[in-house]
């Protein structure tokens, strides 16, 4: 295939039981480099053929690691200076704190298409995550991105938004003519 063209990356529904299993940590010894590139890779292209994809957890390509990967459209939409412009590859996260503070928060996720409710998140969120290169970072949110960091390790858990969700609703997308 050549390089540049994508090839297309399924992403898992909610009948897919690896949606529905506890992730295994990565191990950097034990995974070769270029390994952990394609898997990225993958996630990558999967999240981005989606239009309204924010993030995408391994286990929605059917790879039960724990990392997800957060579109770069999430930081220039909430103008974080740092890491505007690039995705966001976490590696083994783990919260490390929840606000106290919650509130329903409207969701919808990339393998449960069109249905969207309300979900009951922590307002703030610290991450512990480690990078591609296996660099730890702790990395501190509030709103979308505090609500994405609970959606994605939830995946990581085997958790969909629809086992907590309220007021469900199936939209689906309006045909085009």
């Amino acid at each position: 295939m050549p390089k540049d063209v994508k090839k297309n990356i399924a992403i898992l529904q909610r009948e897919h039981p690896v949606l529905r299993q506890h992730s295994i940590t990565v191990d950097f010894k034990k995974t070769p480099a270029a390994k952990l590139k394609q898997i990225i890779s993958d996630m990558t292209v999967a999240l981005h053929s989606q239009d309204d994809g924010v993030a995408i957890a391994a286990p929605q390509i059917g790879l039960s690691l724990r990392m997800f990967v957060v579109s770069h459209k999430v930081f220039d939409m909430i103008d974080k200076k740092s890491l505007i412009g690039k995705d966001l590859v976490c590696i083994n996260p783990k919260i490390i704190k929840l606000s106290k503070k919650k509130a329903n928060v409207e969701e919808g996720c990339l393998s449960v298409r069109w249905l969207y409710g309300k979900v009951r998140r922590s307002l703030q969120a610290t991450l512990e995550y480690y990078d591609e290169q296996g660099k730890k970072h702790t990395l501190g949110a509030s709103g979308l991105l505090a609500q994405i960091f609970q959606h994605e390790t939830d995946h990581l858990n085997g958790v969909l938004f629809i086992d907590t969700a309220t007021d469900l609703e199936d939209i689906p997308p309006e045909e085009v003519k």
